[in-house]
């Protein structure tokens, strides 16, 4: 069911309506063409953790807009693309806006590129930080960590916990989404979780993330523990600029390639304890 409908000059419409499965094929072009390198798994997997808004024309998608709520208080926006050809007709500012209106009064967080900062600097977003985007095949062989196992089904509870005292946000449903996707690592300390990392197909190959850990080394043990599994494929990891990872990656092998603008509109989620995030889901997942 549409939204809403945009009369264009020529008669056709401009119609928003809720992103549905049919939409992946055409949100997939989208992402193509901006040069993401989404796989429609990708798009699959975004689209059922979260909510999302397309917009067409004539039966054309021309954007896309997703969210993801943590719990009643947080949401994460992200996968925001309009094609070249509507470009500058408003309709980024029209699918962010039904974005902020369908998140009903949440914190909202997301990752800016430079062409978008000014639309979301309006909207009352602010700057927070810079995350940093790292890839390349990963052709340095490095060993496993014996004091790293891998995650069984019984242990998601605790990783969620520890996941929402690390950021502060309900992101039960994305972990346990992520965890059957991909390979979860834990790292304990007296028998407890003290941080997790998972590894899973993305984009031209594999993505890192999230890295949950209670110290810089523990997150480096996290993510060498993955790549470990990853010698000779195309790998890539997005960290938060501040814990100073990129250095340490790039002399693994992994160049930066891309940064781009953390922001939240309204309060920005407060941990519990020592833990943070290291290295993101991805750049709209968090």
């Amino acid at each position: 069911m549409a939204i809403e409908a945009e009369q264009k000059a020529s008669g056709s419409e401009a119609e928003l309506t809720n992103l549905e499965a049919r939409h992946l094929p055409g949100a997939l072009k989208l992402s193509q063409e901006m040069n993401w390198p989404y796989r429609l798994d990708d798009w699959a997997l975004a689209a059922a953790a979260g909510h999302g808004l397309a917009l067409e024309r004539d039966g054309q998608l021309i954007g896309t807009a997703l969210w993801w709520p943590f719990g009643t208080r947080h949401a994460s926006a992200g996968m925001i693309i309009v094609t070249g050809a509507e470009q500058g007709r408003g309709h980024g500012a029209r699918l962010f806006d039904k974005l902020l209106e369908a998140t009903q009064g949440r914190d909202v967080m997301l990752c800016s590129t430079k062409e978008g900062l000014a639309l979301y600097k309006r909207r009352g977003f602010v700057e927070t930080g810079t995350v940093v985007q790292h890839q390349a095949p990963l052709e340095l062989a490095v060993e496993g960590d014996e004091g790293i196992r891998l995650a069984a089904a019984c242990d998601i509870p605790a990783i969620q916990e520890f996941d929402r005292q690390a950021t502060g946000l309900d992101r039960a449903s994305l972990v346990a989404a992520l965890a059957g996707v991909g390979r979860v690592a834990i790292l304990e300390h007296g028998g407890r979780v003290a941080g997790y990392s998972v590894a899973r197909r993305f984009g031209r190959g594999y993505v890192v993330g999230p890295v949950v850990a209670e110290s810089i080394d523990d997150a480096k043990r996290l993510i060498l523990e993955q790549f470990a599994q990853l010698h000779g494929q195309f790998v890539r990891i997005d960290v938060h600029g501040q814990h100073g990872l990129s250095d340490w990656l790039e002399s693994l092998g992994l160049p930066c390639t891309d940064r781009v603008t953390a922001m939240v509109k309204g309060q920005q989620p407060v941990p519990e304890g020592a833990a943070r995030i290291y290295a993101l889901a991805s750049q709209s997942l968090g």
